[in-house]
Order: C-alpha cells, then structure tokens, then sequence
C-alpha cells in the first residue's frame, strides 16, 4: 500500500512538472524508482537506448497484426504507439513522449520494471534462474519482461480486468514434462498461456492489437482450455471457434 501510495504521488508530481515545463522541454532529472528513469523527450527522429526502453512499455499499443520493433529507433511506429498509449490513459496524444507520458509509465512500473499487475514470477513458474531454455537465460528474462508489457496493455484495454497466467517460460526439462512442442515458443520466454476470465475467445481476439504474433486459442489443437499469446517471427493465428 505504501508503495503504491508513493507511485501516485509521485505520478502528480511529474504530472505537475510537465504541465510547468511544456512538451518542448526536457523529462528533467526526477527519479520514479530504482527501474528506469528517462531524462529528456523524445520524438519521432530519436534514438539510442532509452528509446528501446519506451519501446518495451509501449510495444502492447499497436494495430491488428503489428509488432513493434526493439531497435531503439523512433520512428512514425513508435509514435504510433505512444499515441495509442497515451490516448489510452488520457493523456494528450501528440506521439511525443515527454514528462507526462514517463510519469504514467512510472506509475505503471515496479522496481525491477515489470508492470504493477505482472510479476516474473508469473511468467516463469519452472526454475528460479531462467535457464534450459532454447536461449541464454538473460535472454529468456528479457522476452518475458517485453511480453508482461504487452499484456498490461491488453489488461488496460479490456477493462483493467486481471488476467492469469498459467505458463510462461519452460526450460526444455519443463516444457517435455507437459508434453509441449519441441519448437515451442515458451522456450524462448516470450509466450504465455491465459487461462480464468475473459473467456478464451475474447482474450484470443484482444491479443491480435497487442503486438502478439502467435495467438492460439479455441478450436486449435490442445488449445481449447487456454489462449496461447507469444512474439513468433513466423506470425501464426489459430483459434477457428473464436472466428480467427
């Protein structure tokens, strides 16, 4: 609660700040948490890595079928996003990410930069050190993080409804013990399986404008009693009962 608590004050305080500063003007030197702090604006011809980390948060804020990439390049896909995001949290939507936008981030974020409704622990339910996997253990870490931001995104756009995740990464000891594929992409740390409320289908529908390229659900083969959500770079769809 006092964290919380702490985040929201500080959520008004660089609100305030950005109010007082303008859009033009630098994120300044305000710190939200121990995560990630930005310390200017950036806008479309940016770049470097403080633009791959807005990229990471707003990657969950795209069109049907896109994906946003990670190469810390703002370009007209980034400010789409960020326009989306911030219309999203009812913030002005001019694609540019300056103070109020990072505060809402801040807001959003935990110290170890998953987002407030998600956790590590969520999307990795094998081992403690993410390794076995079909990438280092680093990597596997990093996908999941990347995939928890795209689905905050989707729980804001249904409604802030929470949502359970079932499965995440699987080192390759793990995902043979369920009888999972041998090419399947929870070895990569990037998937995860959505079980609970919303039902399967209405999750499988959301998940196409949240930056996700594989989406099985319904319908597929062993999927009826969840809806699989991953970054594969062969885009694949699959849940024929929920009409995709």
């Amino acid at each position: 609660m006092f964290r919380r608590v702490s985040r929201l004050l500080l959520s008004f305080v660089m609100l305030m700040a950005g109010a007082a500063v303008g859009v033009g003007a630098t994120a300044g030197a305000a710190h939200a948490d121990s995560c990630y702090t930005w310390n200017r604006t950036l806008s479309q011809g940016s770049s470097g890595s403080d633009v791959t980390q807005l990229q990471i948060r707003v990657a969950g804020w795209v069109t049907s079928g896109e994906r946003l990439s990670y190469d810390g390049q703002y370009g007209a896909r980034t400010a789409a996003a960020v326009k989306k995001f911030q219309a999203a949290y009812g913030l002005g939507a001019d694609g540019v990410a300056g103070p109020a936008t990072f505060s809402k981030i801040y807001a959003l974020q935990d110290a170890d930069c998953t987002p407030v409704h998600f956790a590590y622990a969520e999307l990795n339910k094998c081992n403690s050190d993410w390794s076995g996997g079909a990438v280092s253990a680093a990597t596997a870490k990093s996908n999941a993080l990347k995939t928890m931001w795209k689905l905050e995104a989707m729980r804001h756009a249904l409604g802030d409804v929470p949502l359970t995740v079932s499965s995440g990464f699987r080192s390759r000891a793990c995902n043979s013990a369920v009888g999972g594929s041998s090419n399947s992409r929870h070895l990569y740390g990037d998937a995860a399986d959505l079980t609970g409320s919303p039902s399967f289908c209405r999750l499988a529908q959301q998940a196409r404008t949240h930056g996700f390229s594989e989406i099985l659900g319904p319908g597929y083969p062993d999927h009826n009693d969840h809806t699989h959500v991953a970054l594969d770079p062969s885009p694949y769809w699959s849940a024929p009962n929920c009409g995709i």
